[in-house]
């Protein structure tokens, strides 16, 4: 099959050959439809996240269950599913405490670049190439646990299924399971990309309000308006403090980082109120951190809290996501950007580096 693979941090990824394993005990094989242009996956093409190499990256995707393993009942061939990159074993103590995007397989999948058995389905021509984050859905097929799958209707779109995977469950996932009394709280969105656009929907649908977004990119602050933001801040020209002292004085209850930066997790701090919160979405650099005022912290009882895959459950909440988009509660369609083919899957990344304008999604049979 074809696959794009990352053999070395600060090169280009290489669409190659790669031989595809048949699925193991609790293991499906998947024909990928469609997969998401994530910027995590592009924080190992760049180093600043670190992987077992070469791998095949990929993570947010949805497809048609073609084969199963031996032991498999949750699923079926000609289910369609979306992938996950957070597996959930339902047994350690983040899946029965109801925190599965902290489930303990995660970390293994992390540190072997395998599947949660820490072994991999792929090589190419003998050598061993590793999954990405138990995905690896680059790709016009892929191999992952079926605790990494959750069956969809057929009828949704393919993008939009496949953006659910990742950015949407992340976005509307932290609204609804970290901000669930936002409703007519002032709030800041830093970053309009898929997660902070999806941040802004979510927002949307519990009533939040202001909601004001700050990023570079006019298309995507346009958009932002569009998906509901009342206000939008361009970073670059726009002083985000006077904005905040015209439309919420006293400053923000909520502040969602979903960039990763340590100079945009300084500034949405700086945007709370008293007893406001900080909610981190975005990842960075290994090791980076950031300077937190103790005095406003402690005085003022602000909160700093990271929210992994929106603190979500999502074999729960993605069907509730497509269902909320069905019943056109949540326009996710607006949020697909451009569509490339595997072939294309550099060029995608280059576009997401000069601020493309919503998700794009690389379709393998395109």
């Amino acid at each position: 099959m074809r696959a794009a693979v990352l053999r070395e941090a600060g090169s280009p990824l290489t669409v190659e050959d790669v031989d595809l394993a048949v699925p193991q005990r609790g293991e499906v094989q998947v024909r990928v439809e469609a997969a998401g242009v994530c910027h995590s996956d592009l924080h190992y093409m760049t180093g600043d996240l670190q992987g077992r190499l070469p791998a095949v990256l990929g993570h947010e995707g949805v497809g048609v269950v073609e084969g199963v393993g031996p032991g498999v009942t949750r699923v079926a061939p000609g289910d369609r599913v979306v992938m996950t990159w957070r597996p959930r074993c339902g047994d350690c103590e983040f899946c029965t405490g109801g925190r599965p995007a902290l489930c303990v397989l995660g970390r293994v999948q992390g540190a072997t670049g395998g599947l949660p058995d820490g072994t991999t389905r792929l090589s190419a021509g003998g050598e061993t190439v590793h999954h990405l984050m138990g995905v690896s859905c680059f790709a016009e097929r892929c191999v992952v646990s079926d605790r990494s799958v959750v069956v969809i209707p057929k009828d949704v779109s393919a993008e939009v299924a496949a953006i659910v995977g990742c950015a949407v469950v992340t976005g509307v996932g932290a609204v609804l399971n970290v901000m669930p009394t936002a409703t007519a709280d002032p709030v800041v969105v830093i970053g309009a990309g898929g997660v902070g656009l999806s941040t802004v929907m979510g927002l949307t649908l519990v009533g939040a309000g202001p909601i004001v977004v700050v990023d570079t990119v006019d298309a995507r602050l346009r958009l932002a308006r569009e998906l509901g933001a009342t206000h939008t801040v361009d970073a670059t020209t726009d002083d985000l403090a006077a904005v905040l002292d015209e439309v919420a004085p006293g400053g923000a209850r909520w502040a969602v980082d979903a960039v990763g930066a340590p100079a945009t997790m300084e500034q949405a701090f700086a945007c709370l109120s008293t007893a406001g919160t900080l909610v981190a979405l975005g990842l960075g650099r290994v090791g980076a951190g950031f300077t937190v005022p103790v005095n406003a912290l402690v005085q003022q009882e602000r909160r700093v809290v990271g929210s992994l895959y929106g603190s979500s459950n999502p074999v729960v909440q993605i069907p509730q996501i497509l269902d909320l988009h069905q019943r056109g509660l949540l326009p996710l369609d607006r949020l697909v950007g451009r569509r490339f083919a595997l072939d294309e899957v550099n060029e995608a990344y280059a576009a997401l580096t000069a601020g493309a304008t919503g998700r794009s999604v690389i379709v393998p049979g395109a």
